[in-house]
């Protein structure tokens, strides 16, 4: 490795320092209230405290509940839907206008049939997060289905796949698979940011326990929080995108 590539690789590491030495700073300088803006070295203490009194635990574990929930929810109904449409355009032009007309949206729009249809619960937020997790899921799969070069079609015809479960496995869905996964890994973050929107209407959670501590001024813990989901997100892309690694293994 040349030095320069090393001190390239090292430019992440220095952006990160050089962030929370101006984080720490600005509170330390009196450019910003600590209480407004609390200072890196404040969060250690506030985490032992939540971690000392189990919020944290109990936060991070429904939060995780429902979120995983969601996420499957909305993976399974956009990859589905995604891949009829994209077979079929008779279907592509029935839900055509649904799309346009529902997709616009956003998901805090929905929590107050959330709440209507299933109260302040966990199946709430499920529907919430599913729903944020859909339309990224379901598009990216429909145009993956839709981009599948047709001559591979025409070639699976030519070997005897002349049925549409046996186009749809043996050649749409394996030529899809990269397009669907991108739409899959979007769909992860998309699905944090839905917790706090799905847990803003009182279910327990990460983003319940932001709002709870924002309302006490209690900033340090609201970081916390947003910290714990970063770094939720980052662990599971990790996961994602080493698994992403085996299924797509076969890719030059």
């Amino acid at each position: 490795m040349t030095k320069r590539s090393f001190a390239y690789r090292l430019l992440p590491l220095l952006g990160l320092v050089a962030f929370l030495l101006v984080w720490e700073a600005m509170p330390r300088l009196g450019l910003a209230s600590r209480v407004l803006l609390p200072a890196p070295s404040d969060l250690p203490d506030a985490f032992m405290r939540e971690l000392a009194n189990g919020m944290w635990l109990k936060s991070v574990g429904l939060s995780l509940s429902h979120y995983t929930l969601g996420l499957l929810v909305g993976l399974g109904a956009g990859i589905g839907l995604g891949v009829l449409t994209g077979m079929s355009n008779v279907a592509e032009g029935l839900f055509a206008w649904v799309s346009r007309v529902l997709r616009p949206i956003p998901g805090l729009a929905w929590v107050p049939f959330a709440i209507i249809w299933f109260g302040v619960s966990q199946s709430g937020a499920v529907f919430i997060i599913a729903i944020g997790v859909f339309w990224i899921v379901y598009f990216a799969t429909h145009g993956a289905i839709r981009g599948v070069d047709r001559d591979y079609i025409e070639l699976a015809k030519a070997f005897g796949f002349t049925g549409p479960l046996e186009r749809l496995f043996k050649v749409l869905l394996p030529a899809a698979t990269p397009g669907i996964l991108v739409g899959a890994r979007t769909a992860l973050g998309q699905a944090w940011m839905a917790v706090v929107a799905a847990e803003l209407f009182g279910v327990t959670g990460l983003g319940s326990r932001m709002m709870q501590a924002s309302s006490l001024l209690a900033t340090d813990i609201v970081v916390v929080y947003m910290l714990t989901m970063a770094a939720l997100y980052g662990l599971m892309d990790t996961f994602f995108m080493a698994a992403q690694g085996r299924l797509l293994r076969w890719k030059p």
